[in-house]
């Protein structure tokens, strides 16, 4: 399993349960997505959550009540067993951390699919923009910002973001590259001093794991799909699903696909 694996294989392989960890480097041509799973009476306040915060929240696919398919994302598609990992949370409180969700799964649930940074990393790499956290085999960090998102309804808090240190010039042309991938969080929301945006310490991440910014380099952030996480725990909904961080639904779409230009 790695870079050049199909969206399939990998699925296939997160439904058999072999493949249970981030999905950061894997089939690195094809669209990766964050997960929320909601009961129908608050889906449709999520979705306007989502559509008031699209950078953190860019909704890819939203399936019908109880359906586990996601048929403009894949053909063979289970979002029930096809994600790494899952987190269940009960009134906003995190309960499991299960393989798949078939044993708990509900009639009323709907199935979000968000834009992922996973999917804009392949063209960053083709420029010849190195990622320390693919290079070191690692999950991307993720840090929880004193960025407000736009509230709607039950549902607000923190924007979430990713970090990837680059020098200079490659933040200037990550930053290009970026902006032409509006459904994958777009470009950066940050270049620079942490602390103006609430991070204390990169090396204490809130999710994923740590990587050194060298001296030449700046840390730069990117909105991540882990923000509804955040939104989760403070509205409370009396049952969600989502993804674990960094364990990212891949689809069949390419990365090329959502690129506006």
């Amino acid at each position: 399993m790695g870079p050049q694996s199909s969206g399939l294989a990998v699925r296939l392989a997160a439904r058999a349960g072999w493949l249970d960890r981030h999905t950061s480097g894997l089939a690195t041509q094809h669209v990766q997505g964050n997960v929320v799973i909601l009961p129908r009476d608050v889906a449709d306040e999520f979705l306007r959550y989502c559509q008031r915060n699209p950078k953190p929240c860019p909704v890819l696919a939203v399936s019908e009540p109880g359906d586990p398919t996601l048929p403009t994302l894949a053909g063979d598609l289970d979002i029930r067993s096809d994600v790494p990992r899952y987190r269940v949370w009960r009134e906003g409180v995190l309960v499991d951390e299960p393989l798949d969700v078939r044993a708990i799964w509900r009639d009323d649930l709907v199935s979000f699919v968000l834009g992922c940074s996973f999917s804009f990393e392949q063209a960053l790499i083709e420029d010849g923009i190195r990622l320390r956290h693919v290079d070191e085999g690692k999950n991307v960090a993720m840090y929880r910002t004193s960025i407000a998102t736009v509230a709607a309804g039950r549902f607000s808090g923190p924007m979430v973001v990713t970090m990837r240190p680059m020098k200079a010039a490659d933040a200037i042309r990550a930053t290009q590259i970026t902006s032409r991938f509006p459904n994958v969080h777009g470009a950066p929301v940050h270049i620079g001093d942490p602390s103006l945006i609430g991070i204390r310490d990169l090396q204490q991440p809130d999710y994923g794991d740590a990587v050194a910014v060298l001296p030449d380099e700046l840390p730069v952030f990117w909105a991540c799909g882990v923000t509804p996480q955040a939104a989760l725990a403070q509205a409370r909904p009396p049952f969600a699903i989502t993804h674990a961080p960094g364990a990212m639904l891949i689809t069949d779409l390419l990365n090329h696909q959502l690129s506006s230009f």
